[in-house]
């Protein structure tokens, strides 16, 4: 008799008919039940942890209770505040922190607000956001200048260089195909501002948008990801002081596994590949 199985079946039962009941039915001790029982709940309970354990050092820290909950639900029911104790226990917690924005440039020609902080999209490729980060990370201070689809958070394109000039921005905004009525959003940065980028996105038939100055929670969606790409890998990692390929090495294989893998809670717990895979 295993058991495994005589716990399992007493405890799907409880309901309907007593303990004392169902192990007469087996003729098993009550004793030998509860001793049975204890341990299969203990041996449950070390798999639970040994579970949140695997999924933290999985995702190296970068996920709270919620997405670890989330990702724990896919094979098996569980409350997030059992998921919640088990990190405090542990030492599991997420080991992210939040880092600060860059100043913006000087703008030039401008473009009006369109976007006013509506920060959703209900299809993809029709709102866009973009901006630059300082990666000061190697040998010399590199820059990432992304663009992010608002319908899933989806990075689109993406450059690495170690000038920020107006061809940094235009190689990034190249690798968009023509967009007929979509909306691109930037901060004034004089790269944006630019007689040639304005050009260039008039030339695939995006409209620009720009966020007031002096105001950077116009552009919200972009700056949380930068923060978010430096907080889950240079500073989690301790990369301080590294080389200039690994700064490099470490953006885009960051960028595949926030686009393919990462799930986010506003996605339903879904990575934004997946996401717009689905919606399509």
């Amino acid at each position: 008799m295993s058991p495994k199985i005589v716990v399992e079946w007493i405890e799907s039962i409880r309901g309907e008919v007593s303990v004392t009941q169902a192990c007469e039915w087996l003729g098993l001790p009550r004793t030998t039940y509860y001793r049975w029982k204890s341990a299969y709940d203990t041996e449950c309970k070390d798999h639970v942890v040994e579970k949140v354990r695997e999924l933290c050092m999985q995702h190296k820290f970068r996920y709270g209770y919620r997405k670890v909950t989330a990702l724990l639900r896919l094979e098996q029911t569980i409350n997030h505040k059992r998921v919640q104790r088990i990190m405090q226990h542990e030492g599991l917690q997420c080991r992210v922190r939040i880092k600060k924005r860059k100043p913006t440039g000087q703008p030039a020609y401008l473009a009006e607000h369109l976007l006013k902080r509506e920060f959703q999209a209900h299809l993809p490729m029709k709102k866009l956001v973009t901006d630059i980060t300082y990666l000061p990370f190697g040998g010399k201070t590199l820059y990432l200048s992304s663009i992010l689809d608002l319908f899933n958070g989806e990075i689109v394109a993406y450059s690495i260089a170690d000038k920020q000039n107006i061809a940094f921005v235009l190689d990034t905004l190249n690798q968009l195909p023509p967009l007929p009525g979509t909306m691109l959003h930037s901060d004034q940065g004089s790269v944006y501002t630019s007689e040639a980028y304005q050009a260039a996105v008039k030339g695939k038939g995006i409209t620009m948008s720009m966020s007031r100055k002096g105001t950077p929670a116009d552009n919200a969606t972009i700056e949380s990801f930068h923060s978010t790409l430096k907080s889950e890998t240079f500073y989690l990692e301790g990369l301080t002081c590294t080389t200039t390929a690994i700064v490099e090495q470490t953006v885009r294989d960051y960028i595949i596994y926030y686009n393919s893998v990462r799930i986010q809670t506003k996605l339903k717990n879904q990575s934004p590949i997946d996401f717009r895979r689905l919606a399509v």
